[in-house]
């Protein structure tokens, strides 16, 4: 039988692009509630109670109302949300982490899948703590550039809407607490004793990504080169499916943050000149960042091919 797959939260910006990675698939049965529904528990426990696997994409309390809701339902659950990233009764959904994170995910009942600038970050930090050549207490910064479309229903209606106030016409800082929601899952899941100093950027184009960590090299644990930086980030990513570590020397003179856009995919670039190095991870919000990283997650829970109706 088909597994059966109910999106909680189908009509909001996560829901509907996982909605359009799903779709056109023939090898699983997609439930669909009715607009008028929507907010009908009733309904929507009938049809959590009829799925195989359910996906959570909704704000972070009501994410934690629809745990509770689900309780005895029996499916397994993707929760799109910050509410779980950082509960140790959640799986966290990268798999690339680490062969054991992939077994714990194709395993678990239940997975938070990563928010999209601590996708950028630890896909950029993880490795090279790992490798033991970033140390968990270097007082790691990041900044990451996103499209507005990571805002949700509102911020697109803002952007896009006649007569707007100029100022979205530019690059926006915010995050300025240096707080974001994103910094506790950065923080654990790379295994740092101090939170990164981290600030995200929104721009005026709709999707893509480009999220930065600045090092000074000689800072690192044996004071090692850009290009070996680079080599254990290959190293790690060898063979991964859906991340790619671009070739030592970007051969542009500037990295555009929408250059995956429509992707799943995602590629880190490093760059610097053996005093400092960066490394960027370019991707799309809504792909790696966001739907595509939570039907990755589906497919490798439910025994399919890890990039079944991905982007790539």
């Amino acid at each position: 039988m088909k597994p059966k797959i109910y999106i909680d939260g189908q009509a909001g910006t996560t829901g509907l692009q996982i909605m359009d990675r799903l779709k056109s698939r023939s090898d699983i049965e997609l439930l669909l509630i009715d607009d008028d529904k929507r907010h009908d528990d009733a309904e929507r426990r009938r049809l959590m109670k009829a799925a195989d696997l359910v996906f959570l994409c909704l704000p972070d309390q009501a994410a934690v109302e629809a745990v509770a809701l689900a309780e005895g339902c029996g499916c397994r659950i993707i929760d799109a949300s910050t509410a779980h990233r950082t509960d140790p009764n959640w799986v966290y959904g990268f798999s690339e982490l680490s062969p054991a994170q992939k077994q714990a995910i194709q395993a678990a009942n239940y997975v938070a899948n990563p928010g999209c600038h601590a996708t950028g970050l630890i896909s950029a930090a993880a490795p090279l703590v790992q490798a033991g050549i970033l140390p968990v207490d270097y007082p790691l910064t990041c900044y990451s550039l996103t499209g507005y479309s990571g805002g949700g229903k509102k911020m697109i209606a803002e952007y896009e809407s006649e007569g707007r106030d100029s100022k979205l016409s530019s690059p926006r800082l915010y995050g300025l607490t240096l707080n974001h929601k994103h910094i506790p899952e950065m923080q654990k899941v790379c295994g740092l004793s101090e939170a990164p100093g981290f600030c995200p950027v929104v721009d005026d184009y709709y999707k893509g990504m480009a999220t930065s960590i600045l090092l000074h090299n000689r800072c690192l644990t044996g004071c090692p080169s850009t290009a070996e930086v680079h080599a254990a980030l290959a190293r790690h990513y060898e063979g991964s499916p859906l991340v790619s570590v671009a070739p030592l020397g970007y051969n542009e003179p500037m990295i555009a943050a929408n250059t995956l856009a429509g992707k799943d995919t995602l590629t880190l670039i490093v760059c610097g000149n053996d005093r400092q190095t960066t490394v960027t991870a370019l991707f799309d919000n809504l792909g790696k960042g966001a739907s595509g990283a939570a039907v990755q997650n589906m497919n490798l829970m439910l025994g399919f091919g890890e990039t079944a109706g991905l982007n790539l």
